[in-house]
Order: structure tokens, then C-alpha cells, then sequence
């Protein structure tokens, strides 16, 4: 059964989301930087000793690689009604995501040019995770922002069981024109994808969730090349009244609760007659569900129902915690939204679930986990382009600023940069005197 918390309650549940945040045991992290280590010894070979391993599948070197013509051919087997609702969610991504595109700009005063180049990253790894379900969306989510970024070379990897059963990835990736796709899954193809093998030529960026195994890897390797974020376990936060639904606030929860054991359901509301509501919702509905028993165990060790009277101070909570989805019921006020500074996504009004961003809606469902979203922001197509600084200036505005830059450079103790500027005013005054310099 959900918890029902008070105000007085805040440590206890603070608490208990703060041991969500150390998933990743010491003996995992151990595992995925051997598996790395190997990966980047061996190369290939690790790949194919890994897949036999944890996969269970026997390959050569030259199965690593999906050929074009098998892409098609295992595209061609996914159900045609499912394509067509797959290719209505990619419209609707690709029209949200091409509004945040970012362009070169410059300035110029003074005869000076300043400025900054916005260019796309060279290439990505696209990490597809596998597991007891496909992931289609993942595919959508992280390859479209960085087509739109115009990333020359986007690699996709995925487990090849993940692969082989479930022919929806291969739609996915032959629709978006995904040509270079490895079957490599877990730590190690993070390892392939930041280090290089035989077969598989590095990336500058690996983004794409995975399991704790692969979260671990992408710490380890980060700073060899760039990641989306360290992502934990996925999260919601509703807030809602005494009007509010309890069914759809319910159903919401579980949403969130059958991803794994880890995963958190967190509603707010103004009612202990509400709170008990949404109990039984949840306790009738959870009856229904497949995932019956990952959903039971989320909400007994995460789940919880907050009744505080005060929604500003439930919107203090909710900054504090940071979530990652945030849902606002239609009961609450439009500028509920206002109040709320840290979520990775919100969903305003009572016919916006969750669901509905994670598929279809067109804003990214990579979003910060943990708390995180008090300093990182959902993926976007800005993830996938880098910025350069372009400087031009003139020798008559060095002459004007000169004296600035030098005093700034000696007030650190570094002369050569004082020297730089000042070796320039030499000159321009010998130039200026008509003295000849040998």
C-alpha cells in the first residue's frame, strides 16, 4: 500500500528519495570498469566474449555490424499499424525539436567582430537499451535532435537479442535513416562507443539510457568523450486537490511505478479524504497490470501520498525535489507552472499524462533524474551542437585597450600574456616613428 505522508513527515520521505540516488553500488561501478578496461584491450574480441556472456548469442566480428539490407529486411517484419503510429510521434518530435536549433551569431563596434559559431558535434552514439521491453521512443527521442543539429554520423548499438526480437527498433532506425547500428548492449558498447575498436570507430558523444550497468559506464568514460547525463531511476510528482480525479491520478502513479522497483510516485493534495481515495485507486488498479509486481514493489518503497494543505509550500517541496515529470492537475491554477522552477517536464491540466510527452506529444523524454533537474535540462537538439568564440579585433582598438589587458594579465603573475599585448604597442610605435627594427 502507498504511504500517506503530512508536513511533519518531510524528513522521512526526503529520506527515503535520497537513497534512491545511490543505485549504482561500488560493485557495479567495479564490474563496469572491467568490462571497459577489457573493452578497450581487447577490443572486438571483449565485444564478442560480452555478448556470448550476457547475451547469450555466439558471434564473429563481422555480425557486429547490421548490414543495410538486414536493417530493411528486420524493419520490413514490424507491424504496419505500429509503424504508422511510430511515424505520427516522429512528426510531432521533429516539429517540436527543430524550434530549438541554434544559430552562428556575431556583433561587430568599433571596427571589432565578435561573435560565436554553433556547429554540430561530429558524431554520436545512440545507446538503445534492451531488457523485458522495446524502446522504439528512445530511438525517436535521441537520434531526431541530433538529425535536426545536423550531426554528420549517428551510430546506434543495442543488445542483439533486443535487435532480433523486436522488429520495431529496426523500423525506427531504417525510418530515420540510422545506417551504422552494432549489436553490442551494456557496458561494453559504452566502452566500443568512447574508445574505439576494429570494427567500431569512437564517437565524441554517447547519449540513450540503460541500465545501471551502462549509467555507471557512461560516468567512467565521460570526459573521453561527452554523455547526454548520469540518469537514475525514472520519477513523477502530481499535484493535485480534492477535485482531482483519484482514478487518473492513480493510473498516473502506476505509470510511473511499473518501469522498475526504483521508479517513484509522488502525489501532492490538499485532502486525507482524497489521499485515501487514491489509495484504493491504486490498489484496484494495480490488479490489472502485467507489471502488478515491479509496480507493488515501487510504491511500497517509494511511492507516497502527501496531504499539506498549503500548495506553495507543495510547490517548495516539489523545487527541493526536483523531478523529473511533474504533473499539474486542471484543479490547481494555470499559474501553478509559475511557482515551480526545477522539473524536467510538466504536464499541465487533467488530460496531460505522462504519457503523452514520453510518446507522442514531441518534447524529449530524456530528462534529468535524481534532483538533477535543478541544473540539467532535457535533451535537445542544443546537446548536440557545440559553440566556438570568434574574436576579431582591430589594431586600433588594441592600441585604445592595450594598457587594460596588460594590468590585468601582470595583477595574475602571467607575463608572457602581458608581453603578448604590449609587444604589439612596441611595434605600432616604431611603425608610427618610422624607426626601421633589424
Amino acid at each position: 500500500m502507498v504511504r500517506i505522508f503530512y508536513e511533519k513527515d518531510k524528513n522521512r520521505l526526503f529520506n527515503r528519495l535520497e537513497k534512491r540516488k545511490a543505485e549504482v553500488s561500488g560493485e557495479i561501478a567495479r564490474a563496469a570498469r572491467t568490462i571497459i578496461s577489457n573493452v578497450k584491450k581487447d577490443g572486438d574480441r571483449a565485444l564478442l566474449r560480452y555478448a556470448e556472456e550476457f547475451d547469450r548469442v555466439k558471434m564473429n566480428a563481422g555480425q557486429l555490424r547490421v548490414q543495410r539490407q538486414s536493417l530493411r529486411a528486420a524493419a520490413k517484419k514490424a507491424d504496419p499499424a505500429l509503424v504508422r503510429d511510430m511515424e505520427k510521434a516522429l512528426f510531432n518530435i521533429h516539429a517540436y525539436h527543430s524550434r530549438e536549433v541554434q544559430k552562428s551569431w556575431e556583433f561587430s563596434k568599433r571596427g571589432v567582430v565578435l561573435g560565436q559559431r554553433v556547429l554540430p558535434i561530429d558524431s554520436v552514439g545512440v545507446y538503445i537499451p534492451g531488457g523485458s521491453a522495446a524502446y522504439p521512443s528512445s530511438v525517436l527521442m535521441n537520434v531526431i535532435p541530433a538529425k535536426i543539429a545536423g550531426v554528420p554520423r549517428i551510430v546506434a548499438a543495442t543488445p542483439p537479442g533486443t535487435f532480433r526480437k523486436n522488429p520495431i527498433i529496426a523500423a525506427a532506425l531504417h525510418e530515420l535513416n540510422v545506417a551504422e547500428v552494432y549489436l553490442v548492449g551494456g557496458a561494453q558498447a559504452v566502452a566500443a562507443l568512447a574508445y574505439g575498436t576494429a570494427t567500431i570507430p569512437r564517437v565524441d558523444k554517447i547519449v540513450g539510457p540503460g541500465n545501471a550497468y551502462v549509467t555507471a559506464a557512461k560516468r567512467e568514460v565521460f570526459g573521453a568523450v561527452d554523455i547526454d547525463m548520469i540518469a537514475g531511476p525514472s520519477e513523477v510528482v502530481i499535484m493535485a486537490t480534492a477535485e482531482s480525479n483519484p482514478r487518473f491520478i492513480a493510473a498516473d502513479m502506476l505509470s510511473q511505478a511499473e518501469h522498475d522497483r526504483s521508479a517513484c510516485s509522488i502525489c501532492f493534495t490538499d485532502s486525507y479524504p482524497h489521499a485515501v481515495f487514491i489509495q484504493r485507486e491504486i490498489e484496484a488498479q494495480l490488479k490489472t497490470l502485467s507489471r502488478e509486481e515491479i509496480a507493488r514493489k515501487s510504491l511500497e518503497a517509494y511511492g507516497a501520498i502527501v496531504v499539506m494543505a498549503d500548495g506553495n509550500r507543495a510547490a517548495e517541496w516539489i523545487n527541493e525535489i526536483a523531478p523529473e515529470h511533474l504533473e499539474i492537475f486542471s484543479s490547481l491554477p494555470l499559474s501553478t507552472i509559475d511557482r515551480v522552477r526545477n522539473a524536467g517536464s510538466i504536464f499541465y491540466g487533467d488530460h496531460s499524462p505522462e504519457a503523452v510527452g514520453d510518446y507522442f506529444a514531441g518534447s524529449n523524454h530524456v530528462l534529468p533524474t535524481g534532483g538533477t533537474a535543478r541544473f540539467f535540462s532535457p535533451l535537445g537538439v542544443y546537446h548536440f551542437q557545440r559553440r566556438t568564440g570568434i574574436i576579431r579585433y582591430t589594431e586600433e582598438e588594441l592600441a585604445r585597450t592595450w594598457k587594460s589587458i596588460d594590468a590585468l594579465a601582470r595583477a595574475e603573475g602571467l607575463d608572457a600574456h602581458a608581453q603578448s599585448v604590449r609587444i604589439r604597442q612596441d611595434g605600432r610605435k616604431s611603425k608610427k616613428s618610422g624607426v626601421k627594427r633589424k
